[in-house]
C-alpha cells in the first residue's frame, strides 16, 4: 500500500519509519528546499522513546541526547526546593532524553532511502475516489496513494480538506530560547532538567547534545501577539530583565547569553475531527499544544505508531475504517494532554491565591499524572484495537 506523507518534519519521518517498519511504501513530501529544523531542544519522553527504540533508534538518540535523570527540581523562581521532576516510568526505566531538534530529524532522515524523501513540493490540492487518493502540488506535480497523512503542523495545508477550518489560539505568552555551552557555567547540576515558577511566568533548562550544550527556555507573557516562528531573534536584553531578581543559577546563565530567539505559544481547540475518507492528520496538524508538558513531538510519534500498526497488512477498502479507528484512540488522549498542558502553564506561573496550593499540585502531577504519561504504550494499545 502506498502512503504520501504531507510535511517533513519530525513527526512526517517518524511516521514515514512507523510506516515502512509495518510494510507500506512511504513517499515524504516536504515543502521546503530541504529538510531541517529550526529551534532547538525538546523532551523525548518514555512514552515515545521507548517507540524509536523498537525502530532501532536508541543507540543513534543515546549519541546525540542530553540523558536527563535524578536532580532534576522545581524550584521556586528564588531557587528554594518544590518538588522533583519525574525521569521515569512507573517501572523505573529512565528513559529521557534532552534533544536538539535537528539531531532527530538527521536520524529518522538517515533511516529512510534518498527516493522516499521529495523536497520542495508545497501541497495545494486534494482529491479522492474509492480507491485512491491524489494529493497536487503547487510545481505541478501530482501522486497518488491509498493514504494520505498530513504532518504539516499548526498551519496545515491538509487540514482544510478533512475539516473547516479551526484559527490557532495565542496563549498570551512568547518563549525565548537558545543555547549555552555548559563549560560556560560553573558549578551546573549535569543531566537535569530545572524548572523556576513564579511571578506569571517561567524558566526552564536542560541538556542537549549529550550535555554540551544547554537549552534554555524563558516563558513571558505578552499583550502582542507574537509570531510562532522558530527563528524571530528576540530581546536579550529583554529577556535578562524577564527574569532580573531570580535564582542566581538564572541570573547568571543570562548574563552569559549573547542572543536569542522567540517565538509565540499556540495552540487550538481540539478539531472536529481528523480524518476524510483515505486522508487523515497527525502531530501539530490534528493536536498543537502548548509546550508545557514537552509532549509535542512525543505525541506526533504515539500517532506515527498508531498509524502503522492500524495499517499494517491492511487492503486498499480497509483504509478509511482504520484511519477512522486511529482517531478514534488517539482522539482522547491527545485532547487530555492538550487541556493539561494548558493548566500546567497555569501552574508554572504561579496563576493561583495560594503558592502552596501550586505547589502541592506540582507535586502532586509530578507522580500520578507523568508517571500515567510515560507508562503508556501506543504499540500495545493500537494492537489492542486491531484486536476488537
Amino acid at each position: 500500500m502506498r502512503a504520501a506523507i504531507i510535511g517533513g518534519g519530525m513527526g512526517g519521518l517518524a511516521a514515514a519509519n512507523a510506516l515502512r517498519r509495518h510494510g507500506l511504501d512511504v513517499t515524504v513530501f516536504e515543502q521546503a528546499a530541504a529538510l531541517g529544523e529550526v529551534g532547538a531542544g525538546v523532551f523525548i519522553y518514555p512514552n515515545s522513546l521507548r517507540q524509536l527504540e523498537r525502530m532501532g533508534f536508541g543507540e543513534a538518540l543515546a549519541r546525540v541526547g542530553g540523558h536527563v535523570g535524578p536532580g532534576s527540581h522545581y524550584n521556586r523562581k528564588d531557587g528554594s526546593y518544590v518538588g522533583d521532576v519525574l525521569t521515569t516510568d512507573s517501572s523505573g526505566w529512565n528513559g529521557m532524553y534532552g534533544m536538539h531538534r535537528a539531531d532527530i530529524l538527521d536520524a529518522l532522515a538517515a533511516a529512510l532511502p534518498s527516493e522516499a524523501v521529495r523536497t520542495g513540493h508545497r501541497a495545494v490540492d486534494f482529491s479522492q475516489d474509492a480507491d485512491k487518493a491524489t494529493v497536487r502540488f503547487a510545481n505541478g506535480e501530482s501522486f497518488e496513494a491509498e493514504v494520505v497523512i498530513g504532518a504539516d503542523g499548526i498551519n496545515s495545508a491538509m487540514q482544510p480538506f478533512v475539516v473547516e477550518p479551526s484559527l490557532p489560539e495565542y496563549s498570551g505568552f512568547r518563549a525565548y530560547r537558545g543555547l549555552i555551552a555548559r563549560d560556560k557555567l560553573g558549578a551546573w547540576p549535569d543531566r537535569t532538567h530545572q524548572i523556576w515558577m513564579g511571578d506569571g511566568k517561567h524558566f526552564m533548562v536542560f541538556p542537549v547534545r549529550g550535555g554540551a550544550l544547554l537549552n534554555y527556555v524563558g516563558f513571558v507573557p505578552t499583550p502582542h501577539e507574537t509570531l510562532e516562528s522558530w527563528s524571530a531573534l528576540g530581546d536579550r536584553d529583554e529577556l535578562a530583565a524577564s527574569f532580573e531578581g531570580w535564582d542566581p543559577r538564572v541570573t547568571d546563565l543570562l548574563s552569559k547569553v549573547e542572543s536569542c530567539y522567540w517565538w509565540g505559544l499556540f495552540d487550538r481547540q481540539p478539531l472536529r475531527t481528523w480524518v476524510n475518507g483515505r486522508l487523515t492528520l497527525l502531530g501539530d496538524a490534528a493536536h498543537p499544544m502548548l509546550p508545557h508538558l514537552g509532549q509535542g513531538v512525543n505525541q506526533a510519534i504515539e500517532d506515527a505508531v498508531a498509524l502503522g500498526v492500524l495499517l499494517e497488512g491492511r487492503g486498499v477498502d480497509e483504509v478509511p475504517a482504520m484511519l477512522r479507528a486511529y482517531e478514534a484512540l488517539r482522539r482522547p488522549r491527545t485532547s487530555m494532554i492538550q487541556a493539561e498542558a494548558r493548566q500546567n502553564g497555569k501552574r508554572y506561573d504561579s496563576d493561583y491565591e495560594s503558592i502552596e496550593q501550586r505547589d502541592e499540585e506540582i507535586r502532586k502531577t509530578a507522580i500520578a499524572f507523568r508517571k500515567g504519561l510515560y507508562d503508556y504504550d501506543i504499540e500495545a494499545a493500537a494492537r489492542a484495537v486491531r484486536m476488537q
